[in-house]
């Protein structure tokens, strides 16, 4: 499951793929949720990225949403403090895919 709960709120697996013509969700598959984004894989930008995408497509304030694991991985694990799990997988992912 790519959504889990996780202390204040849910812990969310993403796959990002960076360096994409725009931002946005692809879809989930069982144990992540395909991210793409613009920003390029150096220096933390791809992940400050993911961190505020999900922060916006979230409806959360971008203090809300931490980086757990995967700082240099295309996996990475962020926190979204204030949503249960079933509130996050309906903000996030789209209908129908």
């Amino acid at each position: 499951m790519w959504c889990k709960a996780y202390k204040d709120g849910c812990a969310v697996t993403l796959k990002v793929t960076p360096k994409a013509s725009r931002n946005a969700v692809l879809g989930a598959e069982a144990e992540w949720l395909r991210v793409a984004l613009t920003a390029p894989p150096v220096d933390g930008k791809a992940n400050e990225a993911a961190r505020l995408f999900l922060a916006e497509a979230a409806g959360l304030p971008k203090g809300a949403v931490r980086l757990i694991s995967g700082q240099t991985a295309r996996l990475k694990l962020f926190s979204l403090v204030g949503l249960t799990p079933g509130e996050a997988m309906a903000r996030l992912l789209p209908t129908g895919r």
